[in-house]
């Protein structure tokens, strides 16, 4: 298809009390079209803490009207001449937070080359971002989404749209240095956080075969939750003083997911094995809390990170998925209850992943919240 008979509208964020709840229904000019993009039907749309951020201008100015969403499932309505994947009219995809890269279109790129996209120092993110063509990136809180198809992705026909909409940011967020760092038999993981981002941890360890599961949280609120999901011990940090000499040098991986300038960071390293690796995921307005180098001398300890995930990892991802049956917990929220949905995500309430789910309604009826 070449042509486009459908408006591109969606819940715009205007200044920062976006953030608070005051997102407003609107238009928006996608990129300029490219015969190598795609165009979705917006069925899904997970919540994610990074869209909280962006509203509020958390990490930087925000190119304001924004559309947040980056765990977007839909139905292909439109395809590009030049479009990658076999992607073709009535496809089910996706797209994750990241929507373009350079692609050796500006030289050699060696995260490229090795199909590290979402590396790429002129990656473009699925929303608050400008393509290289200069057209601004509009997120899955619409009706609609333009997307270069090389970072669109199928959904296996076993995962359900609900199911895959977390997986694309959250879900490959956690895949990915998992797998990275070499997680699978004979491998410790502690989980800190158990969240959007802290439960698929645990499932995706498990899923790898880790030997030992072990979720971190302040309290032991979630700790029956930690073992549903397939945990096999939990620290509940604020209930005892002693955890941190309890448990030293027992886990080869931690994943910490929490956003926070005053998190125990030492604590957390103190659990750590010899040549153990810290990946933080978590990224907190006002930053980390400072390190002191000697437990990083002693036990030739690694603090490293990781970002999203390339659209590759996001294929292999979604067939771990599917061969080892993970599935997210989460809760569907009409799309007309956008504004609600973020003010409860930012309070925490989420056990463990919104999803806006479009539903059969005009957009007079979106806009007017019914």
């Amino acid at each position: 298809m070449s042509t486009s008979d459908h408006k591109f509208e969606g819940w715009l964020g205007l200044d920062p009390s976006a953030a608070e709840g005051k997102m407003q229904w609107g238009e928006f000019e996608p990129k300029p079209w490219e015969e190598t993009d795609v165009d979705i039907k917006v069925t899904h749309c997970g919540i994610c803490g990074s869209d909280l951020h962006t509203l509020r201008s958390g990490w930087g100015p925000t190119r304001y009207p924004c559309v947040v969403g980056h765990e977007i499932v839909g139905t292909v309505v439109r395809v590009g001449s030049k479009a990658e994947g076999g992607l073709k009219v009535g496809d089910r995809v996706g797209v994750g937070a990241q929507s373009d890269s350079c692609l050796g279109r500006k030289g050699d790129c060696e995260m490229c080359a090795t199909e590290q996209e979402n590396y790429c120092p002129a990656q473009t993110g699925t929303y608050n971002s400008v393509y290289l063509n200069g057209g601004k990136s509009y997120g899955g809180y619409a009706l609609y989404n333009r997307t270069p198809s090389h970072f669109v992705v199928k959904i296996p026909d076993a995962i359900s749209s609900a199911h895959a909409a977390p997986m694309l940011c959250a879900g490959v967020t956690t895949y990915s240095p998992l797998k990275h760092h070499g997680v699978g038999p004979g491998k410790t993981v502690g989980i800190i956080g158990l969240g959007g981002l802290g439960h698929f941890g645990v499932m995706w360890a498990k899923a790898l075969k880790a030997d030992k599961v072990v979720v971190i949280s302040r309290t032991s609120g979630k700790k029956d939750d930690a073992l549903k999901l397939g945990a096999d011990d939990f620290i509940a940090t604020a209930e005892d003083p002693e955890w941190a000499k309890k448990h030293a040098s027992t886990l080869d991986v931690i994943l910490c997911t929490v956003s926070s300038s005053s998190m125990p960071l030492m604590d957390y390293l103190s659990l750590l094995r010899f040549d153990g690796t810290f990946v933080q995921l978590g990224a907190p307005d006002d930053g980390l809390p400072s390190i002191q180098q000697f437990p990083l001398i002693l036990k030739r300890l690694k603090i490293t990170g990781s970002l999203i995930g390339s659209p590759n990892e996001l294929k292999e991802m979604l067939q771990l998925a599917v061969d080892q049956n993970v599935r997210p917990w989460v809760d569907e929220i009409p799309m007309k209850d956008a504004n609600r949905a973020i003010v409860e995500m930012e309070a925490g309430k989420p056990r463990y992943r919104y999803v806006l789910t479009n539903e059969s309604r005009g957009t007079t009826q979106l806009k007017a919240g019914l």
